[in-house]
């Protein structure tokens, strides 16, 4: 009568990551979501950019005015992503760095793509739409479109996305959902992109797309509002 679990369950539930280092084709096959909930979700993410169009409309218009007398350079910033199930899209935010050229080749496109501590390409006002998260609220098109959900994986820069994949295995399993502004492994850990915190990254993602229900959606906005308050994970 007494109940027996397999240590890997347990250690998913302690720290909210699959373990990655020994995944086999057979493991990932459960990472399969659930579906009905997926069409929900869908429906409710359409429904909650409708509601809060006006507010949103109000704080989008006060923040590109004061983009453009921040700094130079168009309000709006457009970059590749990697998306749900592999589809390559435009992702939308408000630009928070200086203008800036950019060599066409792999490496260079990969290294401007990345963001490090104290960069000093962000702006003194992408400074603070970072830590608040407010540079992302452009992103309610891309929902609103399809190609993204208010709570799911980050989406990469194809740049990064493609390097990863190189790298690191079964990391395009992530895309079985579609990305989020917010997600798991975000508020659990921030804003990363060297290979060895993306690996740990990609756990959280897993334990994400494997025990995606409304009240793990639920507990991620919670935990997303102590980010906003907090700047938790910024860069």
């Amino acid at each position: 009568g007494i109940p027996v679990y397999h240590y890997r369950q347990i250690l998913e539930l302690e720290t909210g990551q699959v373990r990655i280092d020994r995944l086999s084709e057979n493991v990932l096959g459960s990472l399969i979501p659930n579906l009905p909930y997926l069409a929900l979700k869908r429906a409710a993410d359409i429904l909650s950019v409708v509601i809060l169009a006006p507010v949103l409309i109000i704080m989008m218009a006060i923040i590109a005015a004061l983009t453009k007398l921040d700094s130079k350079g168009p309000v709006l910033f457009f970059q590749e992503r990697m998306g749900f199930r592999g589809e390559v899209f435009q992702m939308v935010k408000f630009r928070t760095m200086r203008e800036r050229a950019v060599d066409d080749d792999v490496e260079a496109k990969r290294a401007d793509s990345m963001t490090k501590n104290d960069d000093d390409r962000i702006t003194r006002l992408g400074r603070f739409l970072r830590k608040a998260r407010l540079d992302e609220l452009p992103q309610a098109w891309n929902i609103l479109k399809g190609d993204m959900s208010w709570i799911g994986p980050r989406p990469e820069a194809i740049s990064l996305s493609q390097w990863y994949e190189n790298e690191i295995p079964f990391y395009s399993y992530r895309h079985i959902v579609r990305p989020g502004i917010s997600g798991w492994a975000q508020v659990n850990q921030g804003h990363v992109t060297d290979l060895d915190a993306v690996n740990s990254k990609l756990r959280y993602d897993f334990y994400y797309v494997k025990n995606i229900s409304h009240w793990l959606d639920m507990l991620i906005a919670l935990k997303t509002i102590r980010v906003v308050l907090g700047g938790f994970g910024a860069k």
